[in-house]
């Protein structure tokens, strides 16, 4: 890729897809999927265009180019810090040694480059001599900043493989000691081993919870949040559904109980190691069902298109997207759960949807043999009684799902099956624990189904996940409450089983108020109220990461987090040195000056974009907002980048 121009008036590319001029075997194709790294980007991103985006003047003072002088030296200096830390970690971690070298051979290389580059301060050099500076080379100055920012990316990135690491050697270390755990025969054995097993679960959490905040994928931070939720929930369930076990060894169903624990909870660990990693084991391969939602939307981009070109789309492709849309809504119509009414109003919508599909279809077809070159008076009117059918059609699907959860919320909020399974199991009424575990499950049918709902009308894709992590629950604790009540039932006088029931009710509680803050957030995407999230565990709940990669209070090589911690802080002085050489500047003409005041409101900007706050809404718009101007000055006055700046 050749190298922006010296006229591109400060047009800089945060090298993050684009390769570094000169070196085609060097990966900067890095895609940033941790909002630390990311966040330790920024100030390197600040500060080399602080170099890059000044504007031409025959010339230039001895303070201005004293300054810049000074500037290109800290950079250097920084870089210098940076790559002996990435070095050292290299030494320490064979398997990154060949990459991280070759990084950190270009990160300083691009340092050098840089140092040199801006070499202008010295009292005899002039643009006459014939030397080549920032000023005589802004090219050269753009192909180094781009290698800087690509080379210490890989470096970070690279280096974030490093907390990868702990979190897989972490959860081997859980796999192990659970092995252990399931083959214990002896109380005293099980005590030990478990002791062991609950430190390793902390640390995990610890480690998975850091990794959970510093995602930027929403979905895989929703996917990570089901998946530690399980982990929680199961470590109780595993230390009394096996207390039972030891004390029942005959007891089939105390058997029974104790399996799909540590069946679930090794589900959950391979999970969390899934999105740590980005595999996929052979069982995982399934894709999630498309939900009504995303098709209405889908469906509705499609028709609205039509209005800027009448020929973008193929007739059948719109009528295709509205039957298969009809279709889904068959979960809804065929649920035994539906009343008539409710199934009469969807089938109602989804026939006002088709006959509108059809109207457009025949407006559509007319204006194209009208050869209209835009939408004609009826093919504007047949687009919006279309999207007007189709919104009313998620309005009623939307009704259904959520007034179908509420009124399963009010109805087990009294626990009823749950407290007759226990009066039941504690009398050792074998038939009445039957009678009440057909209820158990029938509602258990009920709540997976209407979280299957839900997730048609959820409204985004982490609240999806959230569904279906609700539903696979419900599904799984439902027979579990049934083999630790039948148990209780075999032995009412046991202790050890009647505690292990309450353990499976209480997960079985705990997912209905989960459900319930569920519904109150798809409310809130329906209404357009999106408000905070609020977190569905009860997991310890780790700040964010800013600078460090690892919480350097989890237990774990001391001096390899050390180094990590270094490198972060090595980024923050890169930062540091060069702000210290901006506050002196003190001649506010010159335009070195105030670009600097301008990056000040660029760094402002998109310390909000970090908080999820102000006008940065995206990944997109935060490495725009790198290589063009701020978007707001920091007094408000008027938009920078105005031609007069």
């Amino acid at each position: 890729q050749q190298p922006a121009s010296a006229s591109g008036g400060g047009t800089f590319s945060a090298g993050m897809a684009s390769p570094p001029c000169g070196n085609s075997n060097f990966d900067s194709g890095l895609e940033i999927k941790t909002r630390s790294v990311e966040q330790t980007l920024i100030p390197l991103v600040t500060q080399i265009t602080t170099l890059i985006n000044h504007k031409d003047k025959p010339k230039k003072s001895e303070r201005t180019l004293a300054a810049i002088h000074r500037v290109g030296q800290a950079v250097n200096v920084a870089v210098g810090r940076f790559v002996a830390v990435g070095e050292a970690i290299a030494a320490e971690n064979q398997e990154l040694k060949d990459e991280m070298g070759q990084a950190c051979f270009e990160a300083r290389r691009a340092g050098d480059a840089i140092a040199q580059l801006t070499d202008v301060g010295a009292p005899l050099p002039s643009q006459q001599d014939g030397g080549v500076t920032v000023f005589s080379d802004r090219t050269g100055m753009v192909k180094a900043a781009r290698l800087l920012l690509s080379s210490v990316t890989k470096v970070l990135v690279l280096a974030d493989r490093i907390v990868i690491k702990q979190i897989v050697t972490s959860r081997n270390k859980v796999l192990v000691t659970l092995d252990h755990l399931e083959r214990v025969s002896t109380f005293q054995e099980f005590v030990q081993i478990f002791s062991q097993f609950g430190n390793e679960m902390v640390e995990f959490a610890h480690l998975t919870g850091d990794r959970q905040n510093d995602l930027k994928d929403e979905k895989k931070k929703a996917r990570m949040a089901a998946a530690r939720a399980v982990l929680e929930k199961c470590t109780m369930m595993l230390l009394t559904a096996s207390k039972t076990c030891l004390r029942h060894p005959d007891c089939e169903s105390a058997r029974i109980n104790k399996d799909a624990v540590f069946h679930r909870m090794r589900c959950a660990l391979e999970q969390v190691i899934e999105i740590v990693t980005e595999s996929r084991s052979c069982g995982e391969n399934k894709i999630l069902p498309a939900s009504i939602y995303d098709g209405i939307k889908d469906f509705k981009s499609g028709v609205e298109c039509l209005r800027e070109n009448l020929y973008a789309l193929p007739l059948q492709s719109v009528s295709g997207q509205m039957e298969a849309l009809v279709e889904r809504t068959e979960d809804f119509t065929d649920s035994p759960y539906t009343s008539h009414e409710q199934r009469q109003a969807i089938l109602g919508v989804c026939q006002l949807v088709r006959q509108d599909t059809e109207q457009l279809a025949h407006a559509w077809v007319e204006a194209q043999s009208a050869h209209a070159k835009e939408a004609t008076e009826q093919v504007e009117v047949a687009i919006l009684k279309t999207c007007q059918s189709i919104s009313e059609l998620r309005r009623e699907l939307h009704k259904v799902a959520v007034g179908r959860a509420s009124d399963l919320l009010k109805v087990h909020g009294e626990q009823l099956p749950l407290r007759a399974l226990k009066a039941a199991g504690a009398e050792g009424n074998l038939e009445a624990v039957a009678e009440f575990s057909r209820t158990l499950t029938e509602q258990k049918e009920q709540l997976v189904e209407t979280c299957r709902l839900l997730y048609h009308v959820s409204g985004s894709e982490p609240l999806e996940i959230t569904c279906i992590h609700a539903e696979e629950t419900f599904h799984v604790i439902g027979p579990q409450i049934i083999s630790a009540v039948q148990t209780l039932a075999l032995h009412p006088s046991s202790k050890i089983a009647k505690e292990n029931l309450e353990v499976f009710c209480e997960a079985w509680e705990s997912q209905l108020c989960d459900m319930a803050l569920l519904l109150r957030e798809i409310n809130d995407i329906f209404e357009g109220r999106r408000g905070d999230k609020r977190p569905y565990l009860s997991l310890p709940r780790p700040g964010y990461i800013h600078i460090c990669f690892v919480s350097l209070t989890i237990c774990g090589c001391e001096q390899e987090q050390t180094s990590i911690a270094k490198l972060g802080l090595e980024l923050r002085l890169l930062s540091s040195d060069v702000d210290t050489e901006v506050e002196k500047w003190e001649e506010q003409e010159h335009d070195v000056v105030r670009q600097s005041q301008s990056l000040a409101s660029m760094a402002y900007n998109m310390h909000l974009f970090t908080r999820g706050e102000g006008l940065l809404k995206t990944t997109l718009d935060l490495f725009h907002q790198a290589e063009v101007r701020p978007l707001i000055n920091p007094k408000g006055s008027r938009p920078l980048g105005h031609s007069s700046d």
